[in-house]
């Protein structure tokens, strides 16, 4: 029980000073707010701060990154890597819209937006990801790392995973009522990955048959 509220403290530690920092960011800009101001507006040491976000960029994008690597090499036996990214999106979709902090997830979007550094960043993440995709598809297949195969998928996927993201945002930014985008977002992830599955032919045709 002790420990169960030893986690408990720490991870409302750890909203605290995230929402902190946002909040700081959002008024002021990312580049004039320092660590030592945010530690002492969130009422702990910088010590403290730093053992929960190793650096000034980890309070915007810590929760950002994805793992389809993951996804795909933690996969059940039999299950293809497209089928666990589509059961895992779906998921996060049906959560999505229970658990999301809307104001709390678009000031993130804004502060990341107005900030070239952490753009740069988001990109960079965005291509680490892409390449273990990569190394993790070509694995299955037994190719090297550098596989170009591996590489278009993983190109794709995080390209789809990317877009889905940003009609989500887009629709909460517009006043989208968080229920309803949930239910769009669900949608849009059978959609998304119906076409990396099937291809493009597959939705035309889908779409044809709607229209007759």
């Amino acid at each position: 029980m002790m420990a169960g509220l030893r986690e408990r403290k720490k991870e409302q530690t750890r909203r605290r000073i995230a929402e902190t920092a946002l909040r700081l960011f959002a008024e002021r800009g990312y580049d004039a707010v320092t660590v030592n101001e945010i530690a002492e507006a969130a009422g702990v040491a910088k010590v403290t701060l730093f053992a929960y976000f190793p650096g000034k960029e980890c309070l915007v994008l810590d929760g950002v990154q994805e793992d389809p690597a993951a996804i795909v090499a933690g996969r059940d036996p039999g299950r293809s890597p497209i089928g666990a990214l589509r059961e895992h999106y779906r998921a996060m979709a049906a959560r999505g819209a229970r658990e999301v902090d809307v104001e709390g997830l678009l000031t993130r979007v804004r502060v990341i937006a107005a900030t070239p550094a952490l753009l740069a960043a988001v990109q960079q993440t965005h291509a680490g990801e892409r390449y273990e995709l990569a190394a993790a598809l070509a694995g299955e297949a037994g190719g090297p790392a550098d596989d170009l195969t591996a590489q278009l998928m993983a190109a794709q996927i995080t390209g789809a995973i990317t877009a889905l993201q940003e009609a989500f945002f887009h629709r909460l930014a517009s006043g989208t009522p968080l229920e309803e985008a949930g239910r769009l977002l669900a949608g849009d992830v059978e959609t998304a990955f119906d076409l990396l599955e099937y291809g493009f032919s597959s939705i035309k045709g889908e779409n044809r048959e709607k229209r007759d």
